[in-house]
This record gives C-alpha cells, structure tokens and sequence, in this order.
C-alpha cells in the first residue's frame, strides 16, 4: 500500500501546483475549484491508503529489495464471471439520460430495470459443479 499512497500523494502535489499555476494564469473560478477539489480528493485517498499501509504487513510490492519470487502463491479468491455488473452499468446510465434530458418515463422504467438488476447481482446463484 505504500506504493499507492506515494502514487496518490505524487497526484496531489501535482494537482495542487497545477492550481496554483492555473490561478496565477487564468483567475477562472471554476477551474480553480475544480483544481483544488480534486487535489483534496486526491490527498482523502492517499492519506487512506497511508494510513492502511501501516496497518498491514509489507508486501512485496512495498519492498525495494524484493525478488520475483517473493510475490509467489495463492493471491486470493476470485468470483466467476458475471454478466449483472454490465446490467447495472448499463441501467445506472439510462437513468443518468434520463435524468439529464428530463425523460421522467425513462426515468421510471431504467429505475425499475436498475432495481431489477441490482437485486440479480446481489442474489445471483452460481450453479457448482457437484450440485448438478
């Protein structure tokens, strides 16, 4: 985690020197705030990810010296592929269109598909091969 956090910390010094520049430069207000909000997301994440680093082991990623090797083994578990999340995206942004052009039928109706799909991802049964 060490790694991301200097990432996001490198990403915050930046976004924040670039607003500087931007105010001296322009005096445009909305740029400027959006410059800096985004520097402040940019520190939450980084100040998180520092935070947990401390918390967990190294991993060896966060060590210079570390072989190949070392990141060697079981990773983890991964679930099997799903095709909800693409219906979830794809209902969040017909609600998003809806919203945007004040469609209130398109509004109801990709609410309801998006209610439809969150509820398939949430309870999706995965058949495994010994139960059939």
């Amino acid at each position: 985690m060490k790694v991301e956090s200097r990432i996001f910390e490198i990403c915050t010094a930046f976004f924040f020197v670039a607003a500087i520049v931007y105010t001296i430069l322009t005096h445009e207000a909305v740029g400027i705030a959006a410059l800096f909000l985004t520097g402040g997301l940019s520190l939450i994440i980084g100040t998180y990810f520092r935070f947990v680093s401390r918390r967990l082991e190294e991993r060896p990623e966060d060590n210079p010296e570390a072989e190949v090797s070392d990141g060697a083994g079981e990773v983890g578990f991964f679930s099997p592929g799903s095709y909800w999340p693409i219906a979830v995206a794809a209902c969040a942004a017909l609600v998003g269109v809806g919203l945007a052009f004040f469609f209130w039928w398109l509004i109801v109706i990709a609410g309801v598909m998006l209610l439809i799909a969150v509820g398939g991802l949430v309870f999706e049964y995965h058949i495994r091969p010994a139960d059939h």
